[in-house]
């Protein structure tokens, strides 16, 4: 990892962040920036600090890791999250890369898969600790925009489908009576949540998870 990784670390405990600091202090490249103690508080602070990765729990007060997770994603796509918990069941790492997170490892792994974890993520790719997901397939492309999906916003779902169906921009902004230029904005936002560039990529993704039937 060439440049510094700005971190924002999130868990109810003082002790758990200590020690995580302390674990990221044997590489240079990663710096925690930011902490927070409930799943409210990392989402506020994710918009002001707008670290590079967040580290996250699970289970805390409030609204908890997943919905933070998810409500992260929601605003933005290119969120890098690796969930750092205490849960090693296949149930919650399904649900924390469904709910838009990259990387899972649990607080008793082995400290030298820590870094390698992050690099994995900071690359794009997705990251579980060996052995939480032996018996379960790594999330698929399909899963990962599914939960992108969920995370639309009732508008982006609609202008979503009707792309998909084939319609202009001229023709869904009749059909919703908004302007041309507000459904263009919402049809680039949706791209970029997805990573595609074309309509056609879209509707792939529809028929794929038979949304256009729904």
């Amino acid at each position: 990892m060439s440049n510094t990784i700005k971190t924002l670390l999130v868990d109810d405990h003082a002790v758990v962040r200590a020690g995580f600091r302390m674990l990221l202090s044997f590489s240079g490249d990663v710096e925690v920036v930011a902490e927070a103690e409930r799943g409210e508080q990392a989402i506020q602070r994710y918009h002001e600090y707008k670290p590079d990765l967040v580290v996250m729990d699970l289970s805390m007060p409030g609204i908890g890791g997943l919905e933070a997770i998810r409500r992260i994603v929601a605003r933005d796509a290119d969120a890098r999250i690796l969930v750092y918990s205490i849960y090693h069941e296949q149930v919650y790492v399904r649900r924390a890369f469904e709910a838009g997170a990259q990387g899972y490892i649990t607080k008793n792994m082995a400290p030298n898969l820590l870094l390698p974890a992050i690099e994995s993520i900071m690359q794009g790719k997705s990251y579980a600790e060996p052995g939480l997901l032996t018996h379960a397939e790594e999330p698929s492309a399909d899963a990962q925009y599914q939960a992108q999906i969920n995370a639309f916003s009732p508008r982006e779902f609609d202008i979503f489908r009707l792309l998909a169906q084939g319609l202009t921009v001229s023709k869904i902004s009749a059909h919703l009576c908004l302007g041309n230029k507000t459904i263009a904005n919402y049809a680039t936002q949706i791209k970029k949540k997805l990573h595609v560039q074309t309509t056609t990529e879209l509707a792939h993704i529809a028929v794929n998870l038979n949304i256009l039937n729904k």
